[in-house]
């Protein structure tokens, strides 16, 4: 089982556990750009964190066979905060990065005006750079957040097929399905999805344009739940080949749509890949 995990924060997971999801089957990673468990107090340590985002993960995943990729944003947990907003100005020189491969996380946390103002920028930002978003959903009033997120990303005039909305649980999947949106599932310990949910809506809806993740960061999280979703997937009668699908043609088709996937010293190109399940360029390992 060959896995890409299309958002984990690992900044803040140890070297162990990159050596334990190169052993489950991880291959490549995306790792969004999100907050630091407390308030920052400058825009100097977005630039110290930006900048291991592009130069140390990388290096620290590559020790251990795993290709690192990220995306870049103000996180939507500290888009009112006023000493985070210049960051803003900092974004287009980072977003231009080859390792960058979406802008994101943008979206909603409190649903404040403060909120809506900055995710418009930013969707902005990723029009401007040619880049996929990566939107999170907020975690209270799910329904009312996902279909708000929705209409901003309408009135942005980004493809859809450029978006993934994050995040979704069995309220929200059907909200997205028919917006063109890729949609994406985190699987925790305790929270958000589990494995078995996840199989659930996967047999309801299908596996095209399903991202799923472990979205492991600082709290109770779990980075091989990537893998125990595809064992769930093949006990529960799902075939390889639609395994592969989820866990690695899926995030390569999303992501590779940025033009800077490399995998196997090979860029994706979005334009050679397809539905279904087509080989992509990749390599498997």
């Amino acid at each position: 089982m060959r896995i890409f995990d299309p958002h984990i924060h690992m900044s803040s997971r140890t070297t162990d556990d990159y050596e334990r999801m190169h052993a489950a089957g991880v291959r490549a990673l995306v790792e969004p750009a999100f907050w630091l468990g407390q308030p920052r107090t400058s825009v100097g340590s977005f630039v110290d964190y930006f900048d291991g985002l592009v130069g140390w993960e990388p290096f620290r995943a590559g020790q251990f066979g795993i290709r690192h990729f990220c995306t870049m944003a103000l996180n939507p947990k500290e888009a009112g905060d006023p000493r985070c907003r210049p960051v803003l100005e900092l974004l287009p020189r980072y977003l231009e990065k080859d390792g960058v491969v979406a802008v994101g996380e943008v979206g909603y946390d409190s649903m404040t005006p403060e909120e809506d103002e900055v995710f418009a920028h930013q969707l902005a930002l990723a029009v401007d750079h040619d880049l996929p978003a990566l939107v999170h959903t907020p975690h209270r009033d799910k329904a009312a957040g996902t279909r708000r997120s929705l209409d901003v990303v309408r009135e942005s005039g980004i493809p859809p097929e450029r978006v993934v909305i994050d995040h979704l649980n069995e309220v929200t999947v059907g909200l997205v399905a028919g917006s063109g949106c890729w949609m994406g599932f985190s699987i925790y310990p305790d929270t958000k999805m589990d494995e078995d949910r996840m199989v659930a809506i996967l047999r309801e809806h299908g596996t095209e344009r399903m991202l799923v993740n472990s979205a492991a960061d600082w709290g109770r999280s779990d980075p091989l739940k990537t893998r125990r979703t595809g064992e769930a997937m093949l006990a529960g009668g799902f075939t390889e080949a639609d395994v592969d699908q989820v866990l690695w043609h899926n995030p390569v088709a999303f992501y590779g749509q940025s033009g800077r996937l490399v995998l196997d010293e090979e860029p994706v190109d979005s334009g050679a890949l397809f539905a279904g399940n087509s080989v992509l360029r990749g390599g498997r390992s």
